[in-house]
């Protein structure tokens, strides 16, 4: 069947534009219009394009309850697609979809759900409790947040990362269900501590997953895997404190060599970046006297020792703060600095050209032509012009930011 033709087209649907979520407190949740928050992809659901097949006028509404993450599945539609007009395809059946995701046992009766909330006020999270701060967004009251550890030994929590973990699949790209099968992963889960008629009541936040790589001989390297802060819950600095709470919870274990992150987006290293950042300056080495003699091996070596960054990671922090510190408008000091990062940056380029000498002693021409492929002097020139300016606006959005934090 043709998909695209014009009469098709009428009953494909945006599946982002149509899913609607909200993490219910109270009955009134329901109707209230500052609750709802949207997926930021659906592709690792409902396909790659995004789209549902069948209906016009689709509202699929997926809540949970705020705390124990109780979930309400229900499917409204204006017009629901007839197979025989369409070579006998069906409508996508969005609740089978779904449930292939969803833990068992999601409720699809609305009075229900609205019942399950009388349990809310029993809930407590589980594991241990390492972390607490409070935060929100400028003008607003501040809110009290606890970060609980756990690991695959607490089985109550495993049951309850299965409700939890759905919500990955709306906003991480390329994310997947982990095995928790395997002892090595960790978790940090975030609430909102608040009152309602006198109790004391938990919203979930957000998590993150970490996962202990073993390290020779008898170390561990810990790696960041998953942080998400659900969208009613962004932009008031709880994923700062959240990868605040992992360092400490690591930095004083001396098996650990250091923490990495697993595939970091834009986002989070932007704000890994600006975490580094704010510890490093506490640092004797990254004062801006030592910044502008440049990286240095004691740079390496405190960065590993205080706070469990590696030398890699060390080095983005270096030039993010040595920027900070550079007169941009002294030529002479702006120079050496875009030329010190340059340097950095040709230094595969400069690996390759050796890796060429060494093969035209042993390989013959025509092999050799496959090296051809590598850049002219201007062409890499111009590339690393590119790098070197992506790189520097990359570093002012963490400086812009660092600045505001002190405002």
């Amino acid at each position: 069947m043709d998909i695209a033709g014009d009469d098709a087209q009428r009953f494909l649907v945006n599946s982002n534009e149509a899913l609607e979520f909200r993490l219910i407190r109270c009955p009134e949740d329901l109707e209230d219009e500052d609750t709802p928050f949207g997926a930021e992809m659906s592709h690792q659901v409902f396909g790659e394009n995004e789209t549902i097949f069948g209906y016009q006028g689709l509202s699929v509404k997926l809540y949970y309850t705020a705390g124990r993450l109780t979930a309400y599945l229900n499917v409204d539609y204006k017009e629901k697609a007839d197979p025989d007009h369409f070579e006998g395809v069906e409508a996508d059946d969005i609740p089978k979809i779904l449930a292939e995701k969803l833990q068992h046992g999601f409720l699809t009766n609305l009075d229900t759900f609205v019942a399950s909330l009388s349990k809310e006020a029993e809930f407590v999270p589980h594991g241990e409790l390492i972390n607490s701060f409070r935060c929100g967004r400028d003008g607003e009251e501040l809110s009290t947040y606890e970060v609980y550890f756990c690991d695959t030994s607490n089985s109550k929590f495993l049951k309850y990362h299965e409700r939890l973990q759905t919500f990955i699949l709306w906003y991480i790209d390329g994310s997947s269900y982990i095995d928790t099968d395997d002892a090595n992963w960790r978790f940090f889960v975030c609430f909102e501590k608040y009152k309602m008629d006198g109790k004391t009541m938990f919203a979930i936040a957000g998590y993150a997953t970490v996962y202990q790589y073993y390290a020779y001989p008898k170390n561990i390297r810990p790696r960041i895997s998953q942080v998400l802060v659900l969208p009613p819950f962004q932009n008031q600095g709880i994923g700062a404190n959240l990868l605040r709470t992992i360092y400490n919870h690591y930095v004083g274990m001396d098996e650990v060599l250091d923490i990495t992150v697993e595939d970091p987006s834009q986002e989070f290293q932007y704000l890994r970046d600006y975490v580094d950042c704010q510890n490093m300056l506490k640092l004797s080495s990254y004062q801006p006297n030592m910044l502008k003699k440049g990286f240095c091996e004691e740079m390496v070596r405190d960065a590993r020792s205080k706070f469990k960054i590696n030398k890699r990671q060390a080095r983005r922090v270096y030039e993010i703060l040595r920027l900070k510190v550079t007169n941009r408008k002294d030529e002479e000091e702006y120079k050496q600095y875009r030329l010190s990062v340059k340097r950095r940056l040709n230094t595969p380029f400069q690996k390759e050209q050796k890796m060429v000498i060494k093969l035209k002693n042993v390989l013959a021409e025509d092999e050799l032509k496959a090296t051809e492929q590598l850049k002219s002097r201007e062409q890499r020139l111009e590339n690393l012009d590119r790098q070197y300016k992506e790189l520097e606006d990359e570093y002012q959005h963490v400086i812009e930011r660092l600045a505001a934090s002190l405002s």
